[in-house]
């Protein structure tokens, strides 16, 4: 098959995902009574939850299945009194059904991908591998979430009242963190704790799950086998594909906890070696864990999309990077090592615009927007980055979902309307806007970091919450930096609607990442006065040139403070402080709003406003 055949059939698969994932967005129309069909399936997970059939119940089940987040239903459970554990058994019904129904839907869609005969033999084989072994990852998620999470990791919590400090100061002391590199303490881990008496040890994901692991390594050694008996004779990527595979079945039966990490940078430099627009996403983040990181059971297939452009983001990014570093090169002996360490994975960076087109495991528990990876800088460091960003899921979902009441009552009437009017008749400046601060994101966390970067500023766990904010920041400065006037307000609004909706993730552990990275732009909104609160938000357009300030100011200090090293939790308490399970703003003003939305998302944070018809937008 010739590539322009190929791609003209990428174009017609490209096309049936979309489709089915505007199936799956219809959902929303249960809210207004129109499909009934769907309405069974919403009724029948409330039915099995025991929980009250309402709107906002509705709203929170069609959340969790279509956005792929639980935490609008864990409230809606809490408020019912459920506890703790029967929460947590819930979560796991609904789970499986919301896991079943995708995979049964991704079966349909690979049968009418082979019964068309779209792509090559190998491509399609390609989509029946990925599947066969994603379900395998997917029967196993719950009891890695139940040992990991909900067991060891409470155990800990308990133990230490809450102080992630102690928490990594036992940790170090009893070496239960997995060597990496050279024998250096690892960043992450593909282990986990068992308790052992009154202590605990580390095993491999191989020996705590043996059944399941022994059911994954089972599917990737027929998926291999499969893929021999055909050739790729449009990328010439057989051979890579099979490495790959082959690599990912050694790390999985890899019972030493201290090779692992080497274990798994292999697999990571071999899948950097792949390039077709078929890419397979294995185990690479670890924000559920936080305490050992260890890293989660994604497992999925990304389609690129043939039409689309990213732009010229990565030369601003490369632009302001070159400009900030100038001004603070005498910060740290280990400067340029950094500098050039970041820059030369910025130059190796693969680009991938499209869509997920399966995914299992933990992403039934969350979808990520745009991602960049592997997380392993050495690998990086030799092998570059991939960044994906699904923009045209981003898109359509937020065409979807309905307008809610928790934003008219928080945000001006003007605001809402000039938005609403943006997304639905702006189509390809709001793409626009997505490339400045989502793809602008992904290539801002490549920034500051070096090998060992992460490792040793995580000292007391906090890394994570800083850096999704030296991420997006990156993004906002290099725009900033070289901007397009056109873009200016919408980027702004966009930054003030990111900072506001990341409250809703207060209590939601696997994304505290993110709603620390909202408190921070809370903080500088309300500082330079954009934002003011009384009852409502009052938005100060005038101000905008005070926030960009702030914003650069800021992360100059940001990235001062990486290039030094500095324990994250030292640049993080000047914004946010732990309390609990949580984090509490530092700034009074920002603290009495974050508590004012927190509590009101409680109370209508499902409402859906029926007084506003997107019939009026569109």
């Amino acid at each position: 098959m010739q590539k322009k055949k190929f791609f003209e059939d990428l174009a017609e698969v490209y096309q049936i995902i979309q489709q089915n994932q505007d199936d799956i967005n219809s959902f929303y129309e249960v809210l207004s009574n129109k499909n009934s069909k769907k309405a069974n399936f919403i009724n029948k997970i409330i039915k099995k939850l025991e929980i009250e059939n309402s709107k906002p119940t509705k709203m929170a089940v069609i959340s969790r299945l279509v956005n792929l987040r639980s935490d609008a239903l864990k409230q809606i459970m809490e408020k019912e009194g459920f506890s703790n554990t029967e929460i947590e058994k819930k979560l796991e019904i609904v789970y499986e059904m919301v896991s079943e129904y995708y995979i049964n839907n991704f079966e349909v869609m690979i049968e009418n991908i082979e019964q068309k005969k779209l792509l090559t033999p190998f491509y399609r084989e390609i989509f029946k591998g990925v599947h066969d072994i994603g379900k395998e990852m997917t029967k196993w998620q719950t009891k890695w979430t139940n040992h990991i999470i909900y067991s060891i990791n409470r155990d800990l919590f308990e133990q230490f009242a809450g102080d992630d400090e102690k928490i990594f100061e036992m940790l170090v002391e009893k070496n239960l963190l997995d060597l990496g590199h050279e024998g250096e303490v690892g960043d992450r881990s593909y282990s986990a704790l068992i308790k052992k008496d009154e202590d605990y040890d580390v095993r491999a994901y191989c020996d705590i799950f043996q059944k399941e692991v022994k059911s994954v390594v089972k599917a990737v050694d027929n998926f291999i086998e499969k893929l021999r008996f055909h050739e790729d004779s449009v990328f010439d990527e057989k051979d890579n594909y099979i490495n790959y595979l082959t690599k990912i079945k050694e790390a999985f039966l890899e019972n030493n906890r201290h090779s692992l990490i080497t274990r798994w940078a292999d697999v990571d430099r071999t899948w950097m070696k792949i390039k077709a627009p078929l890419q397979i996403g294995h185990p690479l983040e670890y924000y559920e864990d936080h305490y050992r990181k260890a890293v989660a059971l994604e497992w999925d297939l990304r389609i690129v999309n043939p039409k689309n452009s990213a732009g010229e983001v990565v030369k601003d990014v490369k632009s302001m990077y070159d400009n900030y570093i100038e001004e603070i090169k005498n910060v740290s002996r280990e400067t340029k090592k950094v500098y050039d360490t970041s820059l030369k994975s910025l130059n190796k960076v693969q680009l991938y615009l499209g869509r997920p087109a399966l995914f299992y495991g933990a992403e039934f528990d969350g979808l990520f927007s745009a991602q960049v990876v592997p997380n392993d800088e050495v690998v990086s460091s030799e092998e570059g980055k991939k960044i994906f960003a699904f923009a045209d899921n981003v898109y359509e979902s937020a065409k979807a979902k309905p307008f809610l009441k928790i934003h008219s009552e928080i945000f001006p009437s003007y605001f809402l309307d000039e938005s609403r009017k943006f997304l639905f008749q702006k189509e390809k400046e709001w793409h626009q806007i997505y490339n400045i601060t989502t793809i602008g994101h992904e290539y801002g966390h490549i920034l500051w970091i070096d090998d060992d970067t992460e490792s040793i500023m995580n000292s007391t766990g906090a890394f994570k919450n800083i850096e999704e904010f030296k991420a997006t920041t990156g993004g906002l400065v290099a725009f900033f930096e070289n901007e397009d006037e056109k873009y200016s307000e919408w980027v702004m609004e966009d930054v003030i609607k990111r900072a506001v909706g990341l409250i809703s993730w207060r209590e939601t552990g696997e994304v505290q990442p993110y709603y620390c990275e909202g408190l921070i732009h809370l903080q500088g909104l309300f500082e330079t006065k954009v934002l003011e609160f009384d009852k409502k938000l009052t938005i100060n357009k005038s101000n905008y040139p005070a926030l960009k300030e702030w914003y650069k100011k800021t992360y100059k200090e940001l990235a001062t403070h990486y290039l030094q090293k500095k324990d994250a939790n030292d640049f993080l308490k000047r914004f946010a402080t732990k309390s609990g399970k949580t984090y509490d703003p530092v700034d009074d003003k920002v603290r009495y709003f974050v508590n004012y939305y927190w509590k009101l998302y409680k109370e209508i944070g499902q409402v859906v406003d029926d007084t506003i018809k997107k019939e009026d937008y569109i």
